[in-house]
């Protein structure tokens, strides 16, 4: 159901359109394609007592870009492409805290020309379900140009793993 909610701006009324979300929910350790375990750092606890949650997004890039320095194809200081973050999200589901572990998922939703959706999923050390799921879609833009580029063969060899 589709439900229209006005709001005026400019002296103008435009409409806004709701639509009904499903609500989101832990994913289980088996819905990702390859984990690396994450050390958390004392840095990382906010004064609540658990990781403040702009730290998950370094988690996500820390996963993502490990990876792909491991399999060979992103060169974080020479190489021709590199990715630039255009979107992220993230959903909380339960809290990490120092000094424990995080085991990141990780997984590619979509591969697009130049762009990749990465999905990935946070576990605290040994736990079956995620305390936190996101993602963050890459745009591989030419490092000197800045403009997007296809990704190299050898590149979509190391993401067709993670689906």
């Amino acid at each position: 159901m589709v439900s229209d909610v006005f709001v005026t701006l400019a002296c103008r009324q435009l409409p806004i359109l709701s639509l009904p979300m499903s609500r989101p929910e832990p994913q289980p350790r088996e819905a990702y394609a390859h984990f690396s375990t994450i050390t958390t750092r004392w840095m990382d606890n906010d004064v609540y007592g658990h990781v403040n949650n702009v730290t998950y997004y370094s988690y996500f890039d820390t996963a993502v870009n490990r990876y792909l320095i491991e399999a060979g194809v992103l060169d974080i200081h020479a190489g021709e492409v590199i990715g630039l973050v255009i979107e992220t999200h993230c959903n909380y589901f339960a809290p990490l805290a120092f000094p424990r572990n995080v085991e990141a998922g990780i997984r590619v939703a979509h591969v697009g020309k130049s762009s990749v959706r990465y999905e990935i999923g946070l576990f605290e050390a040994g736990e079956p379900m995620s305390a936190a799921c996101g993602h963050f879609v890459h745009v591989y833009v030419d490092r000197q140009e800045r403009r997007p580029t296809s990704l190299p063969a050898s590149f979509l060899e190391a993401l067709s793993k993670l689906r």
